[in-house]
């Protein structure tokens, strides 16, 4: 007997979700809006969704750091210095950042694997690295004071005379 296509496919509805408490994947209650505000409280630091369930924090288009919407394994990944980089991973609950490791990108596990306080230093510490290695045009723009834009006064043309 032949299968159609359409009963291989499976029923959605059948496939049994990862619940909350579940210890592989972590609760969406975390920080993120402390880790939001934090970020954001970086100069010109903007966020954007990306890969649908991550939130990403940029300076100028460039990444360094992302935090999870959605119930995830991991929950904050960030850029950090080599030295940083071999110490972090040696600690419980911080593995090197999936796909980002060769760039020296730390994830962490559990909200509780670094104090507040030293989770502060390590996202500045993320932003300055990637403000670093934007090219030096932009890097300058972006220290520039902003001006506001004045209005200037239109030249008065005089008309020209037609011979």
């Amino acid at each position: 007997m032949k299968t159609s296509a359409s009963t291989k496919r499976t029923d959605r509805s059948k496939i049994s979700t990862t619940k909350p408490n579940s210890p592989t994947l972590l609760p969406m209650n975390l920080d993120v809006d402390w880790v939001r505000d934090l970020c954001l409280s970086f100069p010109h630091a903007t966020e954007q969704v990306t890969w649908g369930i991550d939130l990403t924090f940029r300076i100028s288009g460039k990444i360094f750091a992302v935090t999870v919407l959605e119930p995830a394994k991991v929950w904050l990944s960030f850029k950090c210095s080599a030295e940083n980089f071999a110490e972090l991973t040696e600690r419980a609950g911080i593995i090197p950042a999936p796909y980002m490791a060769r760039a020296q990108w730390v994830a962490l596990e559990t909200r509780d694997a670094l104090p507040k306080e030293e989770l502060v230093g390590l996202l500045h510490e993320s932003y300055e690295l990637v403000f670093a290695k934007l090219p030096r045009k932009t890097r300058e723009a972006l220290l520039q004071p902003s001006r506001p834009r004045t209005r200037r006064k239109p030249i008065s043309r005089k008309p020209r005379k037609r011979s």
